[in-house]
């Protein structure tokens, strides 16, 4: 039987268990990516680990997330992500050079390779035929340091692509359209794999789109096949070299069949606020817009730019509209100024932004009380953007500049003739702004400001926990919800016990204290509880604060090994209707801990208040037990060493 990209891939670096859906396995990781707002908590603990340099092909650190330095913890932060790097053999990319996913794609990624990244958007490298998966910075920290990643064997979903996309149409309307099908949980356990004759009219950045926000269905990862577009791609960065050849078989089977007839799709827009609220914009055009902001690692690339720049060159932005532009890369913004699409973008009335995520994860550009606002990003979960009242449509950069000069939404079906961006022979190539790490022996300093702290831990874990129920949520529960980002916020994220006072702080400004008064205690939730980024601060936080264990209906993929990682229990309810039969409030008590996670990990949830009995399960692997006993990763890490 013939294989598929994903397993060829995933076979060779396989080092533990069986490709075997729902099973536990191994792979080894050639390439880690962290940025700033989780990579300095991934080199405290790669520190804390002992282990004197990185062991992988490449690592690299970005800064793009925390660039808007309001006070001197970001500025301290990128010092001492410049000098762990530099000690512990990693590239640093230093602020200005661009996103991170974007600038990997340009620069880094290879056809065939594994990538761990600590953010949730890693899979942007399946665009370019890698098997790129976000994770906690736990888990890339152990990467670093030569150790394999494990995860659940995915399921591996084909999606057939056939056709053509028609004018104005692109592939931010491809991955809208996957996700009006399948939903925010339809990609959990799996890996969507692209294929089909319509594979050849997309160029690798459409590519990288795609899988980029396949973060958005829950899947482990996504994946292109490395192909003739992906050879032309590499050349145009300088970089052939690293190309192979990774296609599926001419008879390989995928565990699912999706097909996309690429001719039969329209624009669309995921509406308020959810990526999977999608609707046509022909049902949505004339709704009045007060903002657009294009750029994030979903739509930054030089196509998108040049496409953006021949839309406003034939006018000037609405009066009452905003637009704010963020190139991926220094890359892309540096070709746009020599082209003189740079100066058609600034003439329309655009307002330029960093080479950085901004307004993506709420750090700057939050719209006005009751905006609508249209935004090339990823993600539009309520509140994400700093304005609770505000509601946030993604949309592709051709809608979302038709929009800015409309002043309302507008169908960029209705501006005639299409505009045609090729992508260029030969892209400008400069790597100044990434600094090689110090050579191996040689001395490197690492700086820390006042405002990093050491990484918290917990001890093992007990035979018997009891708590109140300090919180109960409902479905879809977001890790923005969990530990909120913006300005204010994520300038602490060095420093737990500053950033564990905002945890769930816009559901429930009086969680932190509660709970902390409560002495821990335990979180209930509904369906896909921990959806979203990868930010491992929405399980560490908690931990420091005492929460000793989630019981929810289901969890999302890195959410849930986060709980894990930091010695939480991730419970899951036998009954989804026994939900019902708790309340925040409700004393909580388990037992027999131990051999509930060495045996097949059921047990009892006794509600002490209701005097009712509520039967859960653990679903660990044998590792997981072993981690969760340890108290987290990084003590059964340390412990392993020793």
């Amino acid at each position: 039987m013939g294989k598929n990209v994903a397993q060829k891939i995933l076979e060779a670096h396989l080092v533990a268990g069986e490709l075997m859906p729902g099973s536990e396995i191994a792979v080894r990781i050639d390439q880690t990516l962290t940025q700033d707002i989780t990579g300095t908590m991934a080199y405290l603990q790669f520190e804390a680990m002992g282990i004197p340099r990185v062991k992988t092909n490449l690592s690299v650190s970005y800064v793009d997330h925390n660039t808007l330095q309001t006070g001197f913890e970001s500025a301290d932060d990128h010092r001492y992500l410049q000098t762990a790097a530099a000690k512990y053999g990693i590239h640093f990319s230093r602020p200005g050079n661009g996103i991170c996913h974007q600038v990997h794609l340009e620069r880094f990624g290879a056809p065939g390779k594994t990538l761990l990244g600590s953010d949730s958007h890693t899979p942007t490298g399946g665009g370019i035929g890698m098997i790129a998966i976000g994770a906690g910075g736990i888990d890339v920290a152990v990467a670093m340091g030569g150790g394999p990643f494990h995860l659940t064997a995915p399921k591996i979903v084909g999606v057939r692509l056939t056709g053509k996309l028609p004018a104005w149409v692109t592939a931010k309307d491809v991955i809208l359209e996957m996700l009006r099908r399948l939903s925010v949980k339809g990609g959990v356990g799996k890996i969507i794999e692209y294929h089909g004759e319509g594979l050849a009219a997309l160029s690798v950045p459409e590519r990288a789109t795609i899988t980029n926000m396949g973060a958005e269905l829950g899947a482990t990862t996504s994946v292109f096949p490395s192909d003739d577009v992906t050879r032309g791609f590499l050349k145009a960065q300088k970089r052939e070299g690293v190309f192979q050849e990774i296609t599926a078989d001419p008879d390989a089977t995928y565990d699912e069949e999706v097909e996309i007839d690429l001719s039969s799709l329209e624009p669309l827009a995921a509406c308020p606020h959810s990526p999977d609220n999608v609707k046509p914009i022909a049902e949505l055009a004339g709704t009045k817009v007060h903002q657009v902001a294009i750029g994030s690692c979903t739509n930054s690339s030089y196509k998108d730019m040049m496409t953006v720049a021949a839309i406003l060159s034939r006018g000037t932005i609405h009066p009452d509209v905003s637009l704010v532009i963020s190139p991926g890369s220094r890359q892309v913004l540096e070709m746009i100024a020599r082209s003189g699409a740079l100066a058609e973008i600034v003439h329309a009335g655009a307002r330029l932004m960093e080479n950085a995520c901004g307004p993506c994860i709420g750090m700057g550009q939050a719209p006005n009380t009751g905006a609508v606002s249209l935004r090339t990003f990823n993600r539009n979960f309520l509140g994400r953007c700093g304005t609770k009242e505000a509601g946030v449509y993604l949309v592709s950069p051709e809608v979302a500049a038709a929009s800015a000069l409309a002043g309302e939404i507008a169908d960029p079906r209705t501006l005639g003739e299409p505009i045609v961006v090729e992508e260029p022979e030969e892209f400008l190539v400069d790597d100044s702004m990434i600094i090689p790490p110090a050579r191996e022996g040689e001395a490197a300093d690492v700086v820390k400001g006042p405002n990093i702290k050491p990484v918290p831990k917990r001890d093992d874990l007990p035979d018997a926990l009891a708590g109140k129920v300090v919180l109960k949520t409902g479905d879809n529960i977001t890790t923005d919800d969990i530990m909120p980002a913006g300005a204010k916020i994520v300038p602490l994220r060095s420093n737990i016990p500053a950033i564990s006072e905002y945890v769930f702080s816009n559901i429930d400004a009086e969680f932190a204290s509660r709970t902390k008064a409560a002495d821990g205690g335990f979180i209930v939730g509904g369906e896909n509880y921990g959806q979203g980024s990868s930010r491992e601060h929405a399980a560490l936080a908690p931990m420091f604060l005492g929460v000793k264990g989630v019981l929810a209906k289901s969890f999302a993929r890195i959410h849930r090994a986060n709980l894990i990682n930091f010695g939480i229990l991730p419970l899951v309810f036998e009954d989804a209707a026994s939900y019902e039969d708790i309340d925040q409030g409700d004393e909580l008590e388990l037992a027999g801990l131990a051999s509930a996670l060495k045996g097949e990990g059921s047990l009892i949830v006794r509600n002490k208040t209701r005097n009712a009995e509520i039967p859960a399960r653990l679903g660990c692997s044998a590792r997981e037990a072993a981690v969760l006993l340890s108290g987290g990763l990084l003590n059964f890490t340390v412990k392993g060493q020793s």
